[in-house]
C-alpha cells in the first residue's frame, strides 16, 4: 500500500525532475522516492564521508606536489643567483650605461622566451627527469 503525500518544489527543482523523469523514463514519485530513500539512508552518510575523504586526500597529494615543484623551483633559482654572482665580474663605472642597455634588452628576450615556453606548457620540472635519466651510469 502506498501513502500519498503532497509536496512543494521551487520551480527550478521541479523542472529538473521532470527532465530527469523523462530523460530515465520513469515516473517523477520514483525519483523522489529514490531521492528521499537515499537521504534517509544511514550509509548515505558514510558514502559522503568517503567521497569527501577520497577528495581531500587528492587535494592533500596536489599540495605535496605544489609544495615539491616550489621548493624546486626556489632552490633552482636561489643555485644559479649565487653561481652568476660567484662568477660575475664587476664592471668599471665608464662600462655600467652600455651594461645596462644590453642587460634591459638581454630581460625582454628572456620574458619573450618565458612567455613563449610558458604557453607551449614545457616546464623544467617535467624535463628533469628527462636529464637526469641521461646522465645516470649504465647499470650493467
Amino acid at each position: 500500500m502506498r501513502v500519498r503525500l503532497n509536496v512543494y518544489f521551487p520551480p527550478e527543482l521541479a523542472r529538473q525532475v521532470s527532465e530527469l523523469a523523462i530523460r530515465r523514463r520513469i515516473s517523477r514519485s520514483a525519483i523522489v522516492e529514490a531521492a528521499v530513500a537515499s537521504y534517509m539512508s544511514p550509509d548515505g552518510a558514510d558514502r559522503l564521508e568517503a567521497a569527501f575523504a577520497r577528495r581531500l586526500d587528492r587535494l592533500s597529494r596536489q599540495v605535496q606536489r605544489l609544495e615539491r615543484n616550489t621548493g624546486l623551483t626556489t632552490e633552482a633559482l636561489a643555485l644559479f643567483v649565487h653561481f652568476w654572482l660567484s662568477v660575475t665580474p664587476p664592471l668599471p663605472d665608464e662600462d655600467q650605461a652600455a651594461a645596462q642597455i644590453k642587460g634591459r634588452k638581454r630581460y625582454e628576450g628572456f620574458v619573450e622566451t618565458l612567455g613563449r615556453r610558458y604557453a607551449s606548457g614545457k616546464s623544467l620540472l617535467d624535463e628533469i627527469p628527462e636529464d637526469v635519466s641521461a646522465q645516470a651510469p649504465d647499470p650493467s
